[in-house]
């Protein structure tokens, strides 16, 4: 499964939820699906108080890396 067009542009945190989000509905079986969208959902609650934007910058490059494996898997 390929990983959705335009990951590129994900700039910020909320461009990169919205990708994600994205993501998940594309993944084969609702359980997976929940379970995704649930790690998605936590991990941005973990994250939420982050402010230094070389920081978020990693996370992003990160989550993206981390949502193309899983799409391929």
């Amino acid at each position: 499964m390929a990983p959705l067009p335009n990951a590129e542009l994900v700039q910020n945190s909320l461009q990169l939820y919205r990708y994600l989000l994205r993501c998940c509905k594309q993944l084969p079986e609702e359980n997976i699906r929940q379970h995704y969208r649930h790690a998605v959902r936590q991990s941005f609650k973990v994250h939420a108080d982050e402010d230094n934007p070389e920081r978020i910058q990693q996370i992003i490059k990160r989550a993206i890396e981390d949502a193309d494996w899983v799409m391929n898997k």
